[in-house]
């Protein structure tokens, strides 16, 4: 399998992460692939239609997009505990987290799209809202953080590391941990393991 990547994009980590949790990262072939919004990538325009990484490309060469379809498809094909709970309160509380985790992402890349942009162009509402949104976030999963640390190993919290981690990639100055002590705890050590390890961010 084929996977078009990039060492800075947060959504390529969390596949990553969830490859070497379900023990299937040596079976990616990784494609150094650089996107941008205003630079689109032509020729991975050809595999995925959207232009967008992390893409999978099977062996077969059909070609599966969006981070969470490719995690998915990772879980249904590996030989051990799928982190993707089939049913229950187990599943929608490991959904809700990934979504939580999802967005938490998303919305860290738009605040820093639009602390790239020219000084003069930046809307201080606009840098505002993120900001009131990425902290809401985060007093959110410090409530939980105890149950995180208790409940069995998810697609959620795979999700909710790589924020956090890209938090500390890129927002390094907003020091997260402050107040959030629970959090910065089950983090600290959820970052430990190999999955995490082996797929720090480097900027390049």
């Amino acid at each position: 399998m084929k996977l078009y990547w990039s060492s800075r994009s947060p959504f390529v980590r969390k596949v990553m992460v969830f490859a070497h949790e379900c023990g299937l990262a040596s079976q990616l072939k990784l494609e150094r692939t650089l996107v941008a919004m205003n630079n689109p990538n032509r020729g991975l325009l050809k595999t995925n239609p959207t232009g967008k990484i992390p893409t999978l490309e099977l062996d077969d060469g059909r070609a599966l997009y969006d981070s969470t379809v490719i995690c998915e498809y990772l879980d249904s094909v590996q030989q051990g505990q799928r982190l993707f709970p089939a049913a229950g309160q187990a599943r929608w509380t490991a959904l809700r987290r990934h979504a939580l985790g999802n967005n938490l992402t998303d919305n860290l890349m738009l605040w820093r799209n639009e602390l790239l942009r020219p000084a003069t162009q930046q809307s201080p509402e606009t840098l505002a809202a993120f900001n009131l949104k990425v902290r809401n976030a985060l007093d959110a999963l410090e409530s939980e953080a105890e149950a995180l640390a208790r409940d069995p190993l998810s697609i959620g919290h795979i999700a909710i590391a790589v924020a956090l981690s890209y938090i500390d990639f890129r927002f390094a100055a907003m020091g997260w941990r402050d107040g959030h002590q629970h959090l910065a705890r089950w983090y600290g050590e959820y970052s430990q393991r190999p999955a995490m390890r082996e797929t720090a961010f480097v900027d390049q």
